[in-house]
């Protein structure tokens, strides 16, 4: 390395030198609501994202438009000229998911992390700050295991985290993995966790010595403490819905449980076919509920295993699922979650919204593939500190 990497903002100087932050598969802007929210001073001088929907979101939220190619032909030269301090990262989750192939790094879609992480070894002005985040079964990967041969090549300690918006309040289990890393000239606020996995975010708390993973907690506890989901719906959306439904078995996919296509009404109601033949295979929650399942990319084509349903009839009240028939799950007045509610249990501001343009399912596809910002803005806020 010819050159040190450039110098982060004294406490004196950060008010005129925010962090420069590089975002790497931006998305919708998950991680940049994140930073804001998290209250460092930094300055994202650039996204990446090969996706150009994404970028269309993006570019509607933020007026800006990420940098749009293959992320893989990006050079170190390339990145040097940023003199970034911290890059974020949300690389492909598909190649570690439990319905995928599992096949790692030798899945295409895990090539351009793997470039750009050895690009940081040839790099004059290589980041002082990490933060990758993906799903659950990441920190079992081969590709998990370069990232840490990478980091641990250039002086960096890690601190890793598998962590749900339950345990930040928010009633929507979505457990994600998260490595934050620092070069070794600088000190995480308790390095007393260094180089573990933790299941708790107990050490996220910048004011307390607990620097332990001091307590089990299970979604039953969590539950208990969470906001109910009635505080993350839309008002204006019908409370209960057309029980007169006309669409027909035959209307939909049965092997695979799709729902129509969206119309300009865009009407969430689950129609009773969809019961008939899926409803034992359900999540539903009700308003009063403190847990919802996590929304996929495929909510809204599939209703199994994709995220959970509403049940808005005010008749009912909760009951176990598998004490309900058929007759009394048709009664429920069962709809979809709208993306403006899924952005809302992903803590998304309320000024976040999507471009006319965006369909219905790609509103869907693109907030499965977000990130929970009641989650992300703590662990940045941790990242970002001074020892």
């Amino acid at each position: 390395m010819d050159q040190p990497p450039p110098p982060r903002p004294s406490e004196a100087m950060e008010a005129q030198a925010p962090w420069r932050v590089l975002e790497f598969y931006s998305g919708i802007g998950g991680m940049r609501y994140s930073l804001a929210s998290s209250g460092v001073r930094a300055e994202v001088v650039e996204a990446f994202d090969i996706n150009d929907v994404a970028n269309d979101v993006y570019e509607r939220n933020f007026g800006h438009r990420p940098c749009q190619g293959n992320i893989q032909t990006l050079t170190a030269s390339d990145l040097d000229k940023y003199k970034a301090h911290a890059w974020l990262l949300s690389p492909p989750c598909q190649p570690y998911t439990r319905q995928g192939l599992q096949k790692h790094s030798a899945d295409a879609r895990a090539f351009s992390f793997i470039k750009i992480l050895n690009l940081m070894q040839n790099m004059n002005f290589p980041p002082q700050m990490l933060f990758v985040e993906n799903v659950v079964g990441f920190e079992v990967s081969d590709t998990h295991d370069q990232l840490i041969e990478v980091l641990s090549s250039l002086n960096f300690n890690t601190q890793e985290f598998i962590l749900s918006p339950l345990q930040f309040g928010v009633p929507y289990s979505r457990p994600r993995y998260f490595c934050l890393a620092k070069h070794e000239s600088m000190c995480f606020h308790n390095p007393s966790v260094n180089n573990k996995l933790l299941r708790t975010p107990t050490c996220l708390t910048l004011n307390s010595s607990t620097t332990q993973n001091s307590y089990e907690q299970n979604e039953d506890v969590l539950e208990a403490v969470c906001k109910p989901i009635r505080d993350f719906l839309q008002i204006h959306i019908m409370d209960t819905v057309d029980q007169d439904c006309s669409a027909t078995t035959s209307d939909f996919k049965k092997a695979g449980g799709c729902t129509p296509s969206e119309t300009g009404s865009h009407d969430y109601t689950v129609p009773l076919s969809l019961i008939e033949w899926w409803g034992n295979a359900m999540d539903i929650v009700y308003p009063e509920s403190k847990r919802c399942c996590c929304f996929t990319k495929s909510y809204y084509r599939y209703v199994k295993g994709t995220g959970s349903l509403l049940a808005t009839s005010k008749d009912h009240k909760p009951v176990p699922k598998e004490n309900l028939e058929f007759s009394s799950l048709n009664e429920l007045g069962l709809r979809f979650f709208s993306p403006r509610e899924v952005a809302n249990l992903h803590s998304f501001p309320s000024s976040f919204c999507f471009p006319d343009h965006i369909s219905l399912r790609q509103q869907y596809a693109m907030l499965g593939n977000s990130l929970s910002v009641a989650v992300v803005a703590p662990l940045l806020r941790y990242l970002f500190a001074e020892a």
